[in-house]
């Protein structure tokens, strides 16, 4: 005879468990009040306030979808979202690519592979100013080294990348498409903590290289390599500092970007619609994030 399941218990918190809830309460409360001061009263803060015509000093008049629909006529905004759609992809794919390869690389320790992970970590320690006069160094159209190389195969050759067009928005790319060593970092992390038992075993099945990285090792990494992809993209959604300080969203509107929309808004005293700018970035961000988690299965254990 089947016997009926038997009904799951409900175990109970006992008295002293239920004494100490009120001392982690008392003891969150403090981050709580910090996280809703400093950061969600902002964030809804700007949310109300892009329904409305505001000029930072006066009180914010509500003008409906005003802010939007200017927003989404304005041309600049259209260039604005089309580079951030080729800069998401090319942090995808070669941003990402390049310092999971070079963690990689690093990971089977070659011959003078810790100095190589300090020269590759130089750059985190130099500022955005700093980077912008380097690359304005680089790339200058009379005595920069790209143009001077260039000109040992071609003495004609002058282009001036940061500002005549289609060049500004690929030298504005360079400025951060190589600088990818948070994302080796992150992704030599995981490498290392990689069981060996797991390679030895492979290796005595028969597995090569190749298969070992591919089967193995790769999908191990699969979080922190999501975890590099939301930081690069969410990087390029909120870029200003390389575009502001070498070419401000010129020639034109060819290196146009979000932030630099949102500043000019600030800085013509319409805060209604430069909150309108910050509230597209905020939702584009949380499309980036959801989307990021659900192909990299970022709730999922690798172990």
């Amino acid at each position: 005879m089947k016997t009926a399941p038997k009904k799951a218990t409900r175990i109970k918190a006992g008295r002293i468990q239920r004494a100490n809830y009120k001392w982690i309460y008392l003891f969150l409360l403090p981050t709580i009040v910090i996280f809703a001061m400093f950061y969600l009263m902002p964030i809804a803060q700007v949310f109300v306030t892009s329904f409305t015509k505001w000029d930072g000093f006066n009180a914010p008049k509500f003008n409906g979808l005003t802010n939007y629909i200017n927003l989404f006529t304005n041309s600049s905004f259209l260039i604005a979202l089309k580079n951030l759609l080729w800069w998401c992809v090319i942090a995808l794919t070669l941003h990402v690519g390049f310092g999971t390869l070079v963690a990689f690389v690093l990971y089977q320790r070659p011959h003078g592979w810790k100095f190589t992970r300090t020269v590759f970590m130089i750059p985190n320690v130099i500022s955005a100013a700093a980077w912008a006069m380097i690359y304005k160094f680089i790339f200058n159209n009379d005595f920069g080294i790209l143009n001077s190389v260039i000109r040992v195969f071609n003495p004609n050759f002058n282009v001036q990348w940061f500002y005549k067009s289609p060049w500004a928005f690929w030298a504005v790319t360079f400025t951060w498409l190589f600088y990818a060593v948070i994302v080796t970092l992150v992704v030599l992390g995981d490498l290392m903590n990689i069981p060996k038992e797991l390679n030895e075993a492979a290796l005595m099945d028969g597995a090569t290289g190749w298969q070992l990285i591919r089967y193995i090792q790769l999908p191990l990494c699969r979080a922190s390599i999501g975890t590099s992809v939301i930081a690069s993209l969410t990087s390029r959604i909120a870029m200003y500092e390389q575009i502001a300080l070498t070419t401000s969203g010129g020639p034109g509107d060819d290196t146009m970007s979000l932030p630099i929309i949102l500043v000019k808004g600030i800085m013509d005293y319409r805060y209604g619609y430069a909150n309108a700018v910050g509230v597209v970035m905020f939702i584009i961000g949380l499309i980036v994030l959801g989307v990021v988690n659900k192909l990299f299965r970022m709730d999922e254990a690798n172990y």
